[in-house]
């Protein structure tokens, strides 16, 4: 166990996190664990990653399953609810109150930290996000002017 550098925290079980509710994302966390990435790492033709947090109301890790893209080691992914759903993610409102994090990227898994893009680094990397999930543009005009958040995640 690790413990999140929070003296007053316990250490962090990141081997034994809540996964989504059941449904098709429950199935695919399970089919990606399962297989060690073989399965469900290609969602839909696309990358995809396992994000565990740590809940900021609970302090407990939490997974879930995300369209990733990649640029020299760091992996990129958007804040969007599931389902295309309107609003703020959980994952991501837990990843600004603490931004270590567990990555699985098929068989490899890495503790991490997450951080919101700059400006900058989300108009570079918003292009390489809509390549891969062009509904990504779609989700950004229903938000507007609201803008998703991209998430910039380091090992």
């Amino acid at each position: 166990m690790l413990t999140t550098g929070t003296p007053s925290r316990t250490p962090v079980d990141w081997d034994h996190p809540a996964d989504p509710p059941p449904g098709r994302r429950l199935a695919h966390v399970r089919a990606y664990v399962d297989s060690s990435g073989a399965d469900g790492h290609l969602w839909h033709g696309v990358p995809t990653l396992l994000l565990t947090t740590l809940d900021r109301l609970s302090g407990r890790p939490v997974r879930t399953p995300l369209i990733y893209g990649r640029d020299e080691g760091r992996h990129i992914v958007l804040a969007t609810s599931a389902e295309g759903v309107e609003g703020i993610p959980s994952w991501y409102r837990d990843i600004t109150a603490c931004p270590e994090v567990r990555l699985q990227v098929g068989a490899l898994t890495a503790q991490a930290r997450a951080r919101t893009a700059t400006a900058l680094e989300r108009e570079t990397y918003w292009e390489v996000m809509t390549a891969l999930w062009p509904a990504f543009e779609d989700q950004q005009a229903a938000v507007a002017p609201r803008e998703i958040p991209l998430v910039i995640i380091d090992r």
